[in-house]
């Protein structure tokens, strides 16, 4: 079997989802949308398009958005339940909200002992910049700071988001400087590289802080090298993912392709696809 991880694709509950992302999704899947409704009603429907993909294990990202996609803190608990049919090739990502929880730490040691095994961040879908807690969103900052203490990493969306209602303003990836010098200790996952505007000042914060890791999804891959020509440098913490089902995206299976076809070296894609993946999210959980 493939020891293939895509780091990030999306589940969620359908009939939560807004009317607005719904109808994104319908004109970027057109009638392939069905059968994404399909797979998010059953996991072993996942399991067997991840086995026709060549992708061994997945990423589930899902988190909090009521006021983009629709979705409260129910959406995470659902990523849970999804996982549960196989935890060693589902591995669920949750959120909180640091604007609604009254006490962000025990929210996020609650998701951690439910099983989450990764927390997202979303602060075009939330809101917020990712270093808000400099202005006065304490939650986040205990978010940040229990996840540290539990071992968890934080992934942070950067860059821009089609859907409707984004604030787009807040992707920018120079704010995740802030929280990689506050919490040294720290993992975190810089999703999507700033694009399509911030790639210079995404690379820049890789550079600069050991503890970010660089999450490739939402990139098309003809882009990589163009966008991030010294992309090699970075082989150690990078980690293939698509978005999928994103408009755009057409299937994990088309972007692995892609991906392996691109002038990179072998070990950078053996890293990013199978090694890096499991490092941050060991096998035995």
């Amino acid at each position: 079997m493939s020891r293939v991880t895509d780091i990030h694709i999306h589940v969620q509950p359908w009939d939560k989802i807004s009317s607005a992302v719904a109808g994104a999704l319908r004109e970027g899947h057109g009638e392939r949308f069905d059968f994404l409704v399909e797979v998010m009603s059953d996991a072993r429907l996942l399991l067997d398009y991840l086995d026709e993909c060549g992708v061994w294990r997945a990423g589930l990202v899902s988190y909090p958005s009521p006021g983009v996609t629709g979705l409260t803190d129910k959406a995470c608990e659902f990523a849970l339940r999804y996982a549960e049919t196989d935890r060693k090739r589902l591995i669920p990502f949750g959120g909180v909200d640091p604007r609604e929880t009254a006490d962000g730490g025990a929210d996020v040691d609650r998701l951690v002992d439910l099983g989450t095994a990764c927390l997202k961040i979303h602060p075009p879908h939330q809101f917020f910049p990712a270093n808000a807690y400099t202005e006065g969103l304490g939650e986040l900052a205990a978010i940040y700071r229990r996840a540290s203490e539990r071992g968890v990493p934080v992934m942070i969306h950067t860059g821009t988001s089609l859907f409707p209602g984004a604030r787009c303003r807040y992707g920018h990836p120079m704010e995740i400087d802030d929280v990689a010098v506050d919490f040294p200790d720290l993992t975190l996952i810089m999703a999507h590289g700033g694009r399509p505007l911030w790639m210079d000042e995404a690379f820049f914060i890789l550079r600069r802080h050991r503890n970010v890791w660089f999450d490739l999804s939402g990139i098309p891959p003809e882009k990589l090298i163009p966008w991030f020509p010294r992309i090699a440098a970075l082989e150690d913490r990078v980690l293939w993912g698509t978005d999928w089902p994103s408009p755009g995206v057409k299937s994990p299976g088309d972007n692995l392709e892609r991906f392996l076809a691109l002038d990179l070296p072998n070990s950078f894609k053996e890293k990013a696809t199978v090694t890096n993946p499991l490092i941050l999210f060991p096998e035995e959980r």
